[in-house]
């Protein structure tokens, strides 16, 4: 499964790395990072049928990742990729926003990997 990680935080992608370890060796899983809203328009613009989950942080300078979100959905990617929003913020109107928008789950930071990895199977079984 191929997964775009957006997230302005630059040790997301060490802690991805080092957390999915395994299944990265195994080919189960491949990552993807960018680090702000507009990069992860390019990367989807050149590589929309790789991405099959993406899954961004919410607060980030520029574009949010609820904009993100908005475009992502706007656009006609085929097939659509399942898009799981990330937030340090847990409050209601956060979630409601992000599944008024599309998004297909809604997870808070810190990131549970254990609770993660639980909901990668359900979008993929491996």
């Amino acid at each position: 499964m191929n997964i775009l990680i957006v997230d302005d935080e630059a040790d997301m992608q060490l802690l991805f790395e080092k957390r999915f370890r395994r299944e990265i060796r195994s080919g189960e899983l491949l990552f993807s990072f960018a680090n702000s809203g507009e990069t992860a328009l390019e990367y989807l613009h050149e590589h929309s049928a790789q991405a099959v989950l993406i899954l961004s942080d919410i607060n980030m300078p520029g574009m949010s990742g609820l904009e993100l979100l908005r475009h992502i959905r706007a656009q006609p990617i085929v097939p659509a990729p399942v898009v799981v929003m990330i937030t340090a913020y847990g409050d209601p109107q956060s979630y409601q926003q992000a599944m008024d928008y599309g998004a297909n789950d809604f997870l808070t930071k810190p990131i549970d990997f254990a609770q993660l990895k639980d909901k990668l199977n359900q979008f993929n079984p491996l």
